[in-house]
């Protein structure tokens, strides 16, 4: 099948699954944007090794699109990557870019996933980057359970550039600005992410921003907190891991870019 047809067989296979109808667009990025509304609402069932193959073509093909992203290509300037793994990376753009050992997803407490169709959540990009086999896994994993609150659990990264994906759960606040225990909570998804990593033999690990946004955490509260809690784990700990806090908004860059400025 060239890559139309691939697309098309995937749209129908979904359909099919979810008992539903829709007519297919004729377009190439109007089909990725069906096949991914389909694949976000999509409920964890067994799937065909040649939906899989088809799948997993199509995604290859839009991560070749969008370009992978390795170590050696992000650098602040007088920042090598190839410095010593104590000191943080900086890199704005999309995180499933990212050739790394691991990136770490935002995830809500079901850890399935975002079900709202296009969403712009980090979430839903990282399972609509990945594939189904994510949300497959993330379900055969929490067997109906949830992810705790600053807890973490460990995937493969399938059709992403990353290795694996490690899915944490920031605190939602509730007022202006947090606790200090919803601060050790958020610190807790940095170390529970990194001591994942380090069970799994991961070199390099890229965080996006947790907690900010819909979790309501204030951007620089919680950019303090995660540079401290990795400084703190590169002391305690002498594991040599690479970190890269991976930023979209330019408030977030900034804000990092002066915190890892003052070592």
């Amino acid at each position: 099948m060239d890559r139309i047809e691939n697309i098309d067989y995937c749209i129908r296979y979904l359909l099919e699954q979810d008992h539903a109808q829709a007519e297919i667009p004729r377009k190439l990025q109007r089909k990725q944007e069906l096949l991914r509304v389909l694949m976000n609402i999509w409920r964890p069932q067994p799937l065909d090794i040649a939906f899989l193959q088809a799948q997993d073509a199509e995604l290859q093909a839009q991560r070749e699109d969008k370009g992978v992203v390795s170590l050696k290509h992000i650098a602040e300037p007088g920042h090598s990557p190839l410095a010593a793994p104590a000191i943080p990376l900086l890199w704005q753009g999309d995180i499933t870019r990212l050739k790394v050992d691991a990136i770490v997803n935002a995830a809500n407490s079901r850890g399935l996933g975002c079900w709202h169709p296009m969403h712009a959540c980090i979430d839903n990009a990282i399972h609509s980057a990945a594939g189904l086999q994510l949300r497959q896994e993330c379900n055969r994993i929490l067997q109906g359970e949830t992810i705790a609150t600053g807890g973490a659990i460990i995937t493969p990264g399938y059709n992403l550039p990353a290795k694996y994906v490690i899915h944490t759960v920031g605190p939602i606040i509730g007022a202006d600005q947090p606790t200090t225990g919803e601060e050790g909570l958020l610190a807790g998804c940095y170390r529970s992410s990194l001591y994942l990593a380090k069970e799994h033999g991961c070199r390099s690990i890229a965080f996006c921003c947790i907690a900010t946004g819909e979790f309501h955490f204030p951007n620089r509260r919680a950019a303090e907190v995660a540079v401290r809690t990795v400084r703190e784990f590169h002391e305690s700990s002498r594991y040599p891991i690479k970190v890269v806090f991976n930023v979209f908004k330019d408030i977030d860059y900034d804000i990092y870019r002066e915190l890892l400025a003052a070592r």
